[in-house]
């Protein structure tokens, strides 16, 4: 059993890693989506001179990002200029979109300039810091291109053009929707960054430069799956279960934010055939309609997968989200009206999804908030606690940046608002924390990372973003200043 969660947290890192160096970049993504779905040939507003950048952005700016970014990650901006560089290489030793040899080079190349650095950077004398720093990096970002030009490029390239195989062989054999026997299994126990950051996207991207669009950028964000399921707990679920739901259902669906449903899930644990069922549905509707989007949908929001759908695909990309939605609502609901048991409580399924997932979830603090709202819900760990005066500018950290500590930030920026407090809140992924952040807001199991990265702040370390009272003290301390 150990070691079966030793794999499970190896491969949730593996895929929180992938995330993080897709994830700050989606931005850049839907950007070329937007001009690929506009200005080529069979697009909205066909434009030649501007379809002119699309395949200069896939080839090159995207892949550079990538790399940028991975290299970031490992050792901050220093890493992240060798890591471009670094990508380059693959970019050139290759004939089709490198966003995998991206993922290899950036952090490699981010990994390799830190242990240089280790070796040498205190041995530099006085006066010869910025000579050392600066042919260092290049000489190193050079020979890493070149190495990645005769050999990651090509290694890549093959490993790249096997996975596309495979995927075009389940896709000619009408398959592709038996995918999601692994995708929504995969969502629940927070594995799927792993295998749609690092397959589906980039196999999708290469597909789109082709013909325009992908079926792959559906298969994980269709949030027909998840609306299925906190509609049938809205007509049939119990208690928290059922008041909760409609709350849910807005996050999940529009809001893009699929952990939310997680808990319905494993409040009864065989609801997980229900979605399974959905999304190999919705899957089913997309291939017989050759539906596609033409770039990734980040979130899973209707809005984004709308915008991001290809200009022939509406009906079935609508179809499949319906479709997918419908049946999992059905045996969602034959599931819950027929069972002789009462569910778990909804606390219960969110720390049942937290053990799973081998991390907490501050997402879930909306579900119970209800059952849980006095009881030990946050502990608060001040490294030095500022004076009011001294504070001007406070951070919502997680993995990402974006879902759980977005919903954090928003919670507390009103809460300042009505209290009529200027001070900065905003939210970062936790190696973006900035330098002059005051006090910094992390989940628990986050707040070491957070204080290795900046020391210096005041840490606040929540059990969840989303029902914390921790909040009003805050409030209070700053409003009476």
């Amino acid at each position: 059993m150990a070691e079966q969660k030793g794999i499970r947290a190896k491969a949730q890192q593996f895929g929180s890693y992938l995330s993080g160096m897709i994830m700050p970049n989606i931005g850049a993504f839907i950007a070329w989506g937007i001009i690929t779905a506009l200005f080529i040939e069979d697009g909205w507003l066909p434009n030649a001179q501007l379809a002119t950048m699309v395949d200069p952005m896939l080839r090159y700016l995207l892949p550079l990002l990538i790399g940028f970014t991975g290299g970031r990650m490992v050792y901050d901006i220093r890493g992240g200029i060798v890591g471009a560089t670094a990508t380059m290489g693959v970019i050139v030793g290759a004939d089709i979109p490198m966003f995998l040899g991206a993922m290899v080079m950036g952090p490699l190349a981010g990994y390799l300039m830190k242990k240089i650095d280790d070796l040498f950077q205190a041995k530099i004398r006085q006066g010869f810091e910025m000579l050392y720093n600066n042919f260092s990096a290049g000489i190193l970002a050079a020979l890493l291109a070149i190495v990645a030009v005769y050999a990651i490029g090509p290694v890549v390239e093959g490993l790249n053009t096997m996975l596309a195989a495979g995927v075009g062989v389940i896709i000619n054999a009408g398959l592709l929707p038996l995918a999601n026997i692994i995708i929504e299994p995969a969502k629940i126990l927070f594995l799927n960054n792993a295998i749609n950051h690092g397959i589906l996207s980039p196999i999708g991207a290469d597909q789109a430069s082709e013909v325009g669009k992908s079926i792959l950028f559906l298969l994980e964000a269709n949030p027909g799956p998840g609306i299925g399921i906190l509609l049938a707990f809205m007509i049939f679920g119990k208690g928290a279960s059922k008041s909760s739901a409609p709350g849910a259902a807005i996050i999940q669906f529009f809001g893009g934010i699929h952990e939310i449903y997680f808990p319905y899930v494993l409040m009864k644990p065989i609801l997980i055939l229900a979605v399974i069922a959905g999304g190999v549905s919705g899957v089913f509707m997309f291939q017989l309609f050759s539906a596609g989007l033409v770039a990734p949908s980040s979130p899973g929001s209707i809005f984004a997968v709308l915008a991001m759908t290809a200009q022939d695909s509406y009906l079935g990309v609508i179809l499949g989200v319906l479709v997918a939605a419908a049946v999992t609502f059905v045996i969602a609901a034959i599931i819950l009206k027929s069972s002789k048991t009462e569910t778990d409580s909804l606390a219960e399924a969110a720390g049942k999804m937290e053990e799973m997932k081998g991390k907490k979830s501050s997402v879930t603090g909306a579900l119970n908030q209800d059952e849980e709202e006095n009881e030990d819900i946050i502990k608060t760990v001040t490294i030095q606690k500022k004076k009011p005066e001294q504070i001007d500018k406070i951070i919502f950290a997680c993995d990402a940046g974006m879902g759980s500590s977005a919903m954090g930030a928003s919670l507390l920026k009103n809460k300042f608002k009505k209290a009529d407090i200027d001070i900065i809140v905003t939210n970062k992924a936790i190696n973006d924390i900035p330098d002059d952040a005051d006090i910094v807001i992390t989940h628990k199991d986050l707040t070491d990372r957070a204080k290795n990265k900046l020391p210096t702040a005041e840490h606040i370390s929540v059990d969840n973003f989303l029902s914390s009272p921790k909040y009003d003290e805050l409030v209070e301390r700053l409003k009476d200043n």
